[in-house]
């Protein structure tokens, strides 16, 4: 018959054939062609799935790449905040070491700087973000998975808050706490405030099994051989160490000692005639556990204060190839901070942005 199936069916829509509709017409022996089954490990099978594999594999990824932004978005920030930092200190944490600073938005500029210092060192990888708003989260997850964690609960819309700030406090009084989780994970942690910049590797200088290591925020020129005790109390009554530059072992006392940071802070908080900020803090709980912590002072040649390194020239010219992490303090308002990193050739941000993990933000 040269009328083929389909022709019949459109010249006798309403009317069956009537050898299809007898049951006894078609030989289970002899099935017809179109209706013998087709197993895919035939020529033909085995075409039709090379076929199919081969329009998925071109057409997948153009699919996943004109997949609307908004669903890959709202997928990662739900994945970002149920990041806890239990898991990203797991998985940013080499040889049970975790690099730590504190970020809000405003200052991503310094944290690239701060990173392209410390990628030259290649500890990099240690690093971990705490975000301090889901801008700073989002952000540095996207050109970085991983690095950043978000500690609830986060705090109100961030600025550049001015040191001496209820906002500059409210910012630096989270940093015991975090610290102390990280302790109580098992891990050494060294913390950073974002305006410092490595000119070379600290850890060499974390010598012995001391507790706690810390740098002087006093601008007096030390021996070179200085002692690495806890300097004498202040006009004050306290110490005054930096809080800006703090290396942990994850020791009873090095807990202690955060433990009581908090409490300082809990007595001394922010008012408008004080005006107080973490630091003093710091010290008073540096100063009240002295006896049963191991406290060790780093040197002041490889660790300087902003105060000492900015301002004395002699000193520097003096203590030549020995500096290791520069803080940028001694100095307050965004700009004035960086317009000094580029008088110092210390803003790498312009030209050796690519250096860093986060590249150009």
């Amino acid at each position: 018959m040269s009328t083929s199936i389909h022709q019949r069916q459109q010249q006798q829509p309403h009317l069956p054939h009537p050898h299809l509709s007898s049951p006894s017409s078609i030989s289970p022996r002899n099935p017809p062609n179109w209706q013998r089954p087709m197993s895919i490990f035939g020529r033909t099978g085995l075409l039709i799935l090379l076929t199919l594999l081969v329009v998925v594999g071109v057409l997948l990824p153009t699919m996943r790449m004109r997949m609307p932004d908004g669903l890959l978005s709202r997928t990662s920030v739900s994945k970002w905040r149920d990041y806890t930092l239990a898991q990203a200190a797991e998985f940013v944490g080499k040889n049970g070491t975790v690099i730590v600073c504190a970020v809000s938005q405003p200052y991503l500029p310094f944290l690239n700087n701060w990173l392209i210092s410390i990628a030259r060192q290649k500890h990099q990888d240690k690093v971990l973000v705490i975000a301090e708003d889901y801008a700073t989260l989002y952000t540095v997850n996207q050109k970085w998975p991983g690095h950043a964690v978000l500690v609830p609960p986060a705090p109100v819309a961030q600025t550049a808050h001015k040191f001496g700030s209820m906002g500059f406090f409210n910012f630096t009084s989270r940093r015991p706490r975090h610290l102390l989780n990280i302790l109580e994970l098992g891990y050494n942690v060294m913390y950073n405030d974002v305006d410092m910049v490595w000119l070379a590797d600290p850890f060499p200088y974390l010598q012995g099994d001391h507790d706690v290591y810390f740098s002087d925020d006093m601008t007096a020129v030390k021996p070179l051989n200085h002692s690495h005790d806890l300097p004498p109390p202040g006009k004050k009554g306290r110490t005054y160490i930096c809080s800006c530059m703090i290396f942990m072992r994850p020791t009873s006392g090095a807990k202690l000692v955060m433990k009581k940071w908090i409490e300082e802070l809990r007595a001394q908080p922010w008012s408008k005639a004080k005006k107080a900020n973490d630091q003093p803090a710091f010290n008073w709980a540096l100063n009240r556990t002295a006896g049963e912590v191991d406290l060790y002072l780093l040197p002041q040649a490889a660790f300087p204060t902003g105060g000492l390194y900015f301002k004395n020239k002699t000193w520097v010219q003096e203590t030549k190839g020995k500096h290791v992490i520069i803080h940028n303090n001694y100095i307050t308002g965004f700009e004035k901070k960086i317009k000094r990193f580029q008088e110092y050739g210390l803003w790498f941000v312009g030209d050796h942005a690519q250096e860093s993990p986060l590249g150009k933000i």
